[in-house]
């Protein structure tokens, strides 16, 4: 492991003396590269730094300690260096942490698909609670968000909704939403008291650029239609809402919401090129034989990833088997608690599969 911190720090010192060459300066897209790549080591340098740092208190401490002391200088050298050993024990697990290879789309912004699944009106409503729950998560943490795509239903939920949330790190953070989200309630249309189930399925694509994936235009088939409301009602009356079908995959985006054409098929083009990313990205991890399934799930859309069960106030997440007493904290945005979790597991799940290893 120290050897690797040692060829990091390295590097990173001989990126500082580049990023100060005029040469380097007056190219852009090398400066812009290599403060990327700066700025990417920063962290787990300065927490290297800090290691080596409390490992000289240590080493000064013991030559101390080996000194005539007086009672009271001895106590107070002994506490100094239970402290520091404490301390570097807890860097070095930062630091094994920080070793762990990174997501590469983490610092993406993200699409987010939610969908009624089983249980007809009442999975739609959910739909629709699922949706202010991340909206006001996004709010809490000045994160842009953006309907690209919707289908409400007349009592105010969702039959589908597509939205983006543009922040740097937003798909560190929301990627494990991706699965079955169960809810158990009575619902509002229900006369004799009854709990139903339903479900909600959520996806969470990594946005990308056109850099990042390249669509040929001669591979889409694009038509316009009327774009219509909840309970079919015409929104207008010109076809400028947008289909677009992607030929050699079959895949068939839609979106409606704006009243101008140019702005739908911006819209769904961004929903394209993600689901076509995500695409390319599950057949590349299948292909490199990622067979073993993170201890955290596999952030398949199948997968029940956790239950809201509204009599109990509960609201648990099976992959990890959380549960939270707080279902109208989580449902008004706050999802800190159980992605720190999650996150926690998944780098838990890593060290123990070796996938730092030195």
């Amino acid at each position: 492991m120290f050897d690797r911190l040692e060829v990091i720090e390295n590097r990173y010192e001989e990126i500082s003396i580049r990023l100060s060459d005029p040469s380097v300066i007056a190219n852009q897209d090398e400066y812009k590269k290599l403060m990327k790549e700066y700025s990417e080591l920063e962290e787990i340098v300065g927490k290297y730094r800090e290691y080596k740092k409390v490992l000289k208190d240590i080493s000064d401490a013991k030559e101390l300690r080996e000194e005539k002391l007086d009672k009271e200088m001895h106590e107070m050298v002994e506490a100094e260096l239970a402290e520091s050993e404490e301390k570097l024990e807890k860097i070095q697990k930062e630091l094994q942490i920080l070793l762990l290879p990174k997501d590469p789309n983490d610092d993406k912004s993200v699409i987010m698909e939610i969908r009624a699944g089983a249980g007809g009106e009442e999975a739609a409503l959910f739909a629709g609670n699922l949706f202010r729950a991340y909206s006001k998560y996004a709010e809490s943490k000045h994160w842009k968000t953006e309907i690209l795509d919707s289908n409400p239903t007349e009592l105010g939920g969702f039959k589908e909704v597509v939205f983006s949330i543009e922040a740097k790190g937003a798909y560190s953070r929301l990627k494990f939403e991706s699965g079955v989200h169960r809810v158990q309630r009575v619902p509002s249309t229900e006369a004799s008291g009854r709990i139903h189930t339903s479900t909600v399925t959520v996806a969470v694509l990594p946005e990308v650029d056109d850099v990042d994936i390249e669509i040929n235009p001669a591979d889409l088939q694009i038509d316009t239609f009327r774009a219509s409301g909840a309970g079919g009602q015409h929104v207008n009356k010109t076809e400028s809402a947008i289909r677009i079908t992607h030929i050699p995959t079959g895949l068939v985006v839609t979106c409606q919401d704006e009243r101008s054409q140019h702005k739908n098929r911006e819209k769904a083009m961004r929903v394209l090129r993600s689901k076509l990313y995500s695409m390319a990205q599950e057949q590349l991890n299948n292909e490199v034989a990622q067979a073993r399934k993170s201890q955290v799930g596999t952030g398949d859309r199948s997968e029940r990833i956790r239950t809201y069960n509204f009599p109990q106030g509960r609201v648990t997440d099976h992959r990890i088997g959380l549960t939270l007493y707080k279902i109208e904290e989580i449902l008004d945005g706050d999802f800190d608690e159980i992605i720190d979790a999650l996150i926690t597991a998944e780098q838990t799940d890593k060290l123990g599969n070796g996938d730092n290893a030195d």
